[in-house]
């Protein structure tokens, strides 16, 4: 089968750039590659023709012998490129360069980051995490906490270069200050991370003996953190740079302080609402009458118990709940009545309620209503 134009292979004019060439050649290759068509079985033979022609066309020298010759340029041995070097993947550097980015877009690169974070030198540091707990009374009003975090912190004998006497790192002699090393594997033209200065581009001659070399040390810092008022569990605050610090005078990661609100005794919140259960007396029910009840700034209000309340009224307090995080107000206090059954009666106190029960028993009617409805649910089965 006669072999395709190379220009028409990469889908370029005769008069494309070296840069048009590239472009075209990543484009076909990304497209083409194996590993993306496994179910085109010409792919492989497709993919190995772009490779063919960018290789030729490329090269100045084999570029110029195929415009004149075409590709009996190529036949018995006429392919070899500028200084006798045969062609293919590994013999004309640009042409690896230019695989090697196809193989980065196709795949990423093979430790972690770009070849760009490669060459960086400064790292930056970790974020780290704090978890503290308030209690309920400290989520209303807000409060200050000193805290104080174990971190790694910038070395104070080396100023952070991890060399000693503050000296400067040097360049890496083995990947120049890439951070990283090519070779080649077969088909592919890899990298890997430097395995002297492990990626930094830079290695230190005389290490820091206070840091040994890291320019850090463990230091456990004391720290001022406002808490603001209406923060709830979940809540995260953000010190910024009071985090470890980086590598090589890279920037400080930041301090993340997760807020927990302790259960209270008497309140449980939802959201802004609070809840308060008061425990009334059945008399006091049944009579109505006031309750004294507290309120999560330490004040007191007196709640009015309307005659004849149930279990699980409720009454509301408006602008006693929590804040709001950010401003705009408070919420409500709901006031739920619990209805106490007296226990451990005296005998004068049985026989009163026996003679109660007597003369109530138009008074219940909740209870009347359930047992007429019971009544009829049993005729109803007889039947």
């Amino acid at each position: 089968m006669a072999k395709r134009d190379f220009y028409d292979v990469l889908g370029v004019d005769r008069n494309a750039s070296a840069e048009e060439l590239k472009k075209a050649y990543r484009k076909k290759a990304k497209e083409l590659h194996p590993d993306r068509n496994a179910e085109n079985p010409d792919a492989e033979a497709q993919f190995k023709e772009v490779n063919e022609a960018y290789d030729a066309l490329k090269d100045p020298d084999k570029k110029a012998a195929y415009d004149r010759y075409g590709h009996a340029a190529f036949d018995g041995g006429m392919g070899a490129g500028r200084g006798g070097r045969p062609g293919g993947f590994g013999g004309n550097p640009d042409f690896a360069s230019a695989f090697s980015d196809v193989f980065e877009d196709l795949f990423g690169d093979f430790v972690g980051g770009g070849r760009g974070n490669a060459r960086s030198r400064a790292t930056r540091g970790s974020d780290l995490r704090y978890n503290m707990r308030i209690s309920l009374e400290e989520a209303y009003s807000g409060t200050r906490k000193t805290i104080r975090v174990p971190r790694l912190s910038e070395c104070g004998s080396c100023s952070g270069t991890g060399a000693e006497g503050g000296a400067e790192p040097v360049t890496c002699p083995t990947c120049s200050g890439m951070g990283k090393v090519r070779a080649q594997q077969g088909f592919f033209t890899v990298e890997r991370t430097c395995p002297t200065c492990g990626g930094s581009g830079q290695i230190v001659k005389n290490p820091c003996k206070v840091c040994t070399g890291s320019g850090r040390v463990e230091k456990e810092a004391s720290l001022s953190v406002n808490i603001p008022a209406g923060v709830e569990t979940g809540t995260r605050i953000r010190l910024s740079g009071e985090g470890e610090a980086g590598l090589r005078g890279g920037p400080s990661g930041d301090l993340y302080i997760f807020v927990n609100v302790a259960d209270h005794q008497i309140f449980k919140r939802d959201d802004l609402t609070l809840y308060c259960r008061v425990p009334v007396s059945m008399a006091r029910a049944a009579l109505g009458g006031e309750v004294e009840v507290p309120t999560i700034d330490g004040g007191r209000s007196r709640v009015k118990v309307p005659a004849g309340s149930q279990s699980g009224r409720q009454m509301r307090l408006r602008g006693k709940g929590m804040p709001a995080l950010r401003g705009g107000g408070h919420g409500d206090m709901l006031i739920e009545l619990a209805v106490e059954t007296p226990v451990n009666l005296t005998p004068r106190q049985k026989e009163l309620l026996q003679e109660f029960e007597k003369l109530s028993a138009e008074n219940n009617p909740e209870s009347s209503g359930f047992f007429d409805k019971v009544k009829g649910f049993w005729d109803g089965m007889k039947g």
